[in-house]
């Protein structure tokens, strides 16, 4: 978690929502990820989906069994159905997003019943801090606009 903290804080310094997130196969890091939304004008690039597909690169293999997602916030239903496409083993998330949260806050993608693959889920890993680097990056941002 503290590396995809490391993401985050670089996506805020690039102007990007502050968001990261790892990929770990076996204990070793195999792909990071950061909001790129803006600078790739692409409504995709959220941290996990740049990790991912990192990962499938780095993998040569677009399923990532046996691979963990550590990101500082609970994926939204995008980044959700994709952890789900690509066969992650566990997720782990910092925050929870009560807005667009699909994991356990506003729906749950992720091991939903009529999906075929299940995930641990571990929520809540360095909430404080996770949220933290949200609330600051939104509170910088509205003190700009002002």
């Amino acid at each position: 978690m503290e590396r995809a903290l490391a993401e985050a804080a670089a996506a805020g310094d690039a102007g990007e929502v502050s968001v990261g997130a790892v990929v770990i196969k076996d204990g070793q890091l195999i792909a990071t990820g950061q909001n790129r939304n803006l600078r790739d004008h692409d409504p995709s690039a959220h941290a996990e989906i740049v990790a991912l597909r990192a990962a499938g690169a780095a993998l040569a293999n677009h399923r990532l069994e046996g691979c963990e997602m550590c990101v500082i916030i609970e994926p939204c239903a995008m980044c959700a159905g994709a952890l789900v496409h690509g066969r992650i083993k566990r997720l782990i998330y910092g925050a929870r997003d009560p807005k667009a949260g699909a994991v356990d806050s506003m729906m749950q993608v992720v091991n939903h019943p009529r999906l075929n693959h299940r995930m641990q889920v571990t929520g809540g890993v360095l909430e404080d801090r996770c949220a933290a680097i949200l609330r600051e990056f939104f509170q910088t941002r509205r003190k700009i606009k002002e």
